[in-house]
């Protein structure tokens, strides 16, 4: 990569930034694979700003990455076992990262660490409230627990899960958060009183991932069952059941237009559906192994994958191609 920067750069100084140029680069041209991680990647997640990719691993680190190079600009190393999950705040000020140290820590802009304590099992998600002043984790001991970003307190604990609770996200409005358990249901709670507000049933197996759409008006689950779910939010409806996969479904990810879904599986690949629709788009080949995580880019032309073959990939969701460098 830097030396097709390089001869970039050479191109321009020279003034001969022309058809000779595309030529060259479209035949040095490869696809764009983030590599570092010794072990497999659980965990992917956009900045806000689309410029950085936020990745964690079972090598117990959490990787910021150029989201345009691929270049690996910070490692982050304070957790002392697998991380397997991440978020970013909005401003993108604060990384939060979830273990299976049972903890979680907040990383702020110059990369300090604080460690948030109490879950007596493994952290298996995190999330952060839109305004950035509540974070949330979710954990093998079946709670979800609200944390004061700015104390490091535990402020509440939500219990009602009777397995683990795998996934974790925000309302748009941070007024709503969303679980998804390993009792094969998500839950819908208030942010501020703690209060489960619905339970929704449907899945026949673990539910491994949830999201909710940028209007707040869908929540969509993957499960073990092989196939995702989209929710009436407001009512706790089942709209609709997205089959394709053909194994566990481990990661969902919107777009934020609402218009498209992500999903990672056990069957080694990421599909892109129609939100509309319910309609497979895109099948995307790639990773070798299992696909822990996926995220859409802000402007919503870029999935990126997490896999078990300790790659992030990037792929350009209209083309269903890897990006390219």
């Amino acid at each position: 990569m830097e030396m097709l920067l390089q001869i970039e750069k050479k191109y321009r100084q020279e003034g001969e930034f022309d058809e000779e140029w595309e030529t060259l680069k479209k035949n040095l041209a490869c696809p764009l694979i983030l590599r570092g991680h010794k072990s497999g990647v659980f965990a992917v997640a956009f900045s806000t700003d689309g410029a950085s990719i936020v990745s964690g691993s079972t090598d117990h680190t959490v990787r910021v990455w150029d989201a345009k190079t691929g270049d690996c600009q910070q490692r982050l190393r304070e957790h002392i076992g697998s991380v397997s999950s991440i978020a970013v705040s909005r401003d993108g000020a604060m990384i939060v990262s979830g273990s299976d140290d049972k903890t979680a820590r907040l990383w702020d802009a110059r990369r300090r660490s604080r460690t948030l304590k109490g879950h007596f099992n493994r952290v298996c998600a995190v999330a952060i409230s839109p305004d950035g002043a509540m974070i949330v984790s979710g954990s093998v001991d079946r709670t979800v627990r609200v944390w004061n970003k700015k104390a490091g307190d535990c402020e509440r604990v939500l219990q009602g899960h009777t397995n683990t609770v795998n996934s974790i996200a925000f309302s748009p409005e941070g007024a709503t958060i969303v679980s998804g358990s390993g009792d094969e249901t998500v839950r819908v709670w208030n942010a501020t009183t703690g209060d489960c507000e619905r339970v929704l049933q449907g899945h026949t197996n673990s539910v491994r991932s949830v999201a909710i759409s940028s209007d707040g008006a869908t929540i969509v689950s993957g499960s073990h069952d092989k196939t995702l779910r989209m929710w009436n939010a407001k009512t706790g409806a089942c709209e609709r059941t997205l089959q394709g996969h053909s194994d566990m479904v481990l990661s969902v990810a919107i777009s934020p237009d609402g218009a498209t879904i992500a999903s990672g599986s056990m069957d080694h690949t990421v599909r892109i559906w129609d939100a509309k629709t319910g309609a497979c788009l895109k099948t995307l080949n790639g990773h070798t192994t299992w696909v822990r995580s996926v995220a859409i880019s802000p402007d919503g032309q870029t999935v990126a994958s997490g896999s078990d073959d300790g790659t992030i990939r990037l792929w350009d969701i209209q083309t269903g191609l890897p990006v390219m460098i």
